[in-house]
Order: C-alpha cells, then structure tokens, then sequence
C-alpha cells in the first residue's frame, strides 16, 4: 500500500463519523502507511495510530454531555465554546489516557494540516519532528476562530487546518501518494456557502489579515477541493467513504443519542465498502508497479 495515503476531513462533532470508520479500520487491522488530518479528523487520527480501539467514542460521544466539553459558560469565561483544557490536557493526559509511546513508534507517517494566521496559509507538522508538542498541534487544528484562542507555537499564531485546506488531499499526493483513501463528514453533493461573518471577522482579529482572508475565501477552497476529489474519483485516484444517510449532527452537537447513531453510521459504512476498498487497493498497487515499470 506504500504511495496510499490517508485522508481525514474535520467537522466539529461530526468527527464521529471518521471515529466511527476508523473503529472497523482498526478491528480489521487495516492501517495505511500515511495519515493526514485536519481538526477532528486529526484528532481521531491519533487512537487510530495509537490502535486504542474504543477510545475516541470515549472521548467525544463519553464526554459529550459534560458541563465542560462544550459550554457557552466556557465562552464567556474563556472565550472557547469547546473546553480546550479538557480536550486537549485532562482527557489525555488523566481521564482516559492516550498512549503516547505506541503513537510516537508507529511506523506510520501522520501529518497535522494547521492554518497560519499571519499568512493564511496551511502549515503541516509531522509526527516525527514534533514528539513533545503534538497535544498543541492538535489543538491548534481544533481552534475555530470565535470558538477558541489563537495558539502561539514557536514564532507562528496558528488555528484551525480546516479553514487553509479542508480537505489536504494535494498535500498528501505532494509528498508522493498517487492514490488516497478519503474519510469525509459531509453527505455527498454538500456545497460551503459564504459566510456573513466576514465582517466580524475582520473586526475581532484586526492584526491576523491572512487568516481574515483565508476565512474569506473558505468556501471557495472547500468547493474547488470538492470538485477537484470528484474529478479524482472518476478517475479510480480516490477511493471516498462519506455519509450514505442524511447528517442529523452539527459541529457543535451535544446529544449522545445523535452522536452514537452518526458513529455506528461510520461504522457501518467502512463494513459495508470495505471489500471494495480492498479490491480497489489491489487495482491500485497494479498501477503503482504497472507505472514503475514503465
């Protein structure tokens, strides 16, 4: 499967769903030699690479209700909506502990797509490089702009991956994977529509012109990825697993009951493809070799 990279969008809460088709990935021991995420999708990731089965239905759909996962007392009191602290500090580190040591020997490559907010630009961080700073990384990812703070790591201010590439499947065919498996959290056909926000956006974060702009053109660049992911679907370049069924969760959703059923949704979804996956990945091994040949 080497040159097949994994692709994981974001989504908020609706990461449940790439939770949920990585929990069969793994019960299938079904891992892909390069993982590129965004936000959720990053988040998720991370147990994957961890191969903690379970794991991230514990911490979105298990905390889901606590008073400070998501909380408009944490907006007014920290100018977050998600408990970042919690997410990123007490979940991990105490409540239900990742296991570092097997994420950071896995052999597989994972990158994390953040947003620089100076520039506008995506920047990426490998696992490898960044052993001891990836609980910021992630939560770099995760930081909507109004929903959480800027995070400062090293001499870059950086938020959200989703907002410079929703979708970094160019990035992954940049550093060499010809075909990839996409992970999406919108129902086919879904199209970004621009914000009315931008106003407020240029208001609430005067000395961040690049990320003003980025936040400007978000819809453009999901759309254009879009088209882009369906040209590469024609093409057998892309094999995408989205939801079949209609999505009843939103970014911030809180009922578990939703959650669970987006989750087994995901789930059952990764079953239901999963011997076309493989027999796509044998076309595309094919190719591979058919193309070094040559």
């Amino acid at each position: 499967m080497n040159g097949t990279g994994l692709v994981l969008e974001g989504g908020g809460m609706r990461g449940v769903y790439t939770a949920g088709v990585l929990e069969y990935f793994m019960e299938q021991d079904f891992y892909l030699p390069y993982v590129i995420g965004v936000s959720a999708g990053a988040c998720n990731a991370t147990s994957y690479l961890a191969r903690q089965r379970g794991r991230n239905k514990k911490v979105t759909i298990g905390y889901s209700k606590h008073p400070d996962y998501i909380s408009f007392k944490n907006f007014w009191k920290k100018r977050q909506l998600f408990g970042m602290d919690l997410i990123f500090d007490e979940i991990p580190n105490k409540l239900v502990p990742f296991d570092f040591d097997r994420f950071h020997t896995a052999e597989e490559k994972f990158v994390i797509g953040t947003t620089d907010c100076r520039t506008g630009e995506p920047v990426y961080f490998e696992k490898g490089a960044y052993s001891n700073e990836i609980l910021s990384i992630l939560r770099a990812s995760s930081s909507l702009p109004f929903m959480a703070p800027v995070i400062e790591l090293g001499d870059r201010c950086l938020m959200d991956g989703g907002i410079s590439d929703p979708i970094p499947i160019r990035k992954s065919e940049l550093d060499g994977n010809r075909k990839n498996i996409l992970i999406l959290t919108r129902n086919d056909g879904y199209i970004k529509k621009p914000s009315r926000m931008n106003w407020i956006t240029r208001k609430a974060y005067p000395q961040y012109n690049g990320l003003v702009d980025s936040m400007s053109k978000r819809f453009q660049v999901y759309n254009e990825t879009m088209d882009y992911i369906r040209d590469k679907e024609q093409n057998g370049d892309v094999f995408v697993i989205r939801p079949l069924e209609p999505l009843q969760v939103g970014r911030v959703e809180r009922d578990p009951a939703k959650l669970t059923a987006l989750y087994d949704q995901g789930y059952y979804d990764a079953a239901k493809q999963f011997d076309a996956l493989k027999e796509w990945l044998g076309t595309a091994v094919q190719t591979e070799e058919t193309l070094t040949a040559h």
